[in-house]
């Protein structure tokens, strides 16, 4: 007798649906195996891995804290992986075009693979922004 099957529940003990069932599938996946030894179409090569680890591998960047007060952008350190902006003086600031009032705090961060900003402007005039960056 197999498991969850009883003389009194279910086939009343004959459980041959469903180890005949388990079989069938046991077969598809021995084909699938058996066509994948033979058939490697689509399959990963040597080269499209050596990409992949390329692509992958770790990339040694810099961090950078600078303080503020005046105009300016972080074109001169691009290409620019993220970016924390705190309004640490008393009057409004500017970041991206957008006021950034004192206290307030904004992050940017180019997460994805190969993704990073190439202009970052800020007006700290009148201000003190303290920035926080990661680039090249």
């Amino acid at each position: 007798m197999s498991i969850g099957n009883t003389k009194t529940d279910g086939n009343k003990g004959n459980n041959f649906p469903y180890q005949h069932n388990v079989l069938k599938g046991l077969q598809a996946v021995l084909l699938d195996l058996q066509n994948l030894l033979v058939n490697t179409t689509g399959l990963a090569t040597e080269s499209t891995l050596q990409i992949v680890e390329t692509n992958t591998t770790g990339v040694e960047r810099k961090p950078f804290f600078i303080r503020e007060t005046s105009a300016g952008d972080l074109s001169t350190y691009a290409p620019i992986y993220s970016v924390s902006v705190a309004n640490v003086g008393l009057a409004n600031g500017d970041v991206l075009g957008t006021v950034i009032s004192p206290g307030e705090i904004v992050n940017f961060s180019a997460d994805a693979l190969n993704n990073y900003f190439g202009v970052f402007s800020y007006d700290g005039t009148g201000t003190e922004l303290l920035i926080i960056f990661v680039a090249d």
